[in-house]
């Protein structure tokens, strides 16, 4: 496998590895993954919550309209 990083990416890397954290750059890049995984699951896992409760609740009186304007004054104002 070949991956490429920005200049960004590979000081960020470099510097883990210099700092003792890291043996290796392949060390970071594994735990950037792991922790990429973990983040992703919990976001996916609240969107879900979320769905849920929005397909549990009421049935809303109001038309998509009523709740582009409502909001859009709560951000006006």
């Amino acid at each position: 496998m070949n991956i490429s990083f920005t200049e960004k990416q590979q000081n960020y890397i470099s510097n883990q590895v210099l700092g003792g954290d890291y043996q290796n750059a392949s060390e970071v890049v594994r735990d950037a993954l792991r922790l990429h995984e973990l983040y992703r699951n919990k976001v996916l896992d609240e969107l879900r919550g979320e769905i849920a409760k929005g397909w549990d609740s009421p049935v809303s009186k109001r038309s998509v309209k009523d709740i582009i304007n409502a909001k859009t004054k709560t951000l006006k104002g």
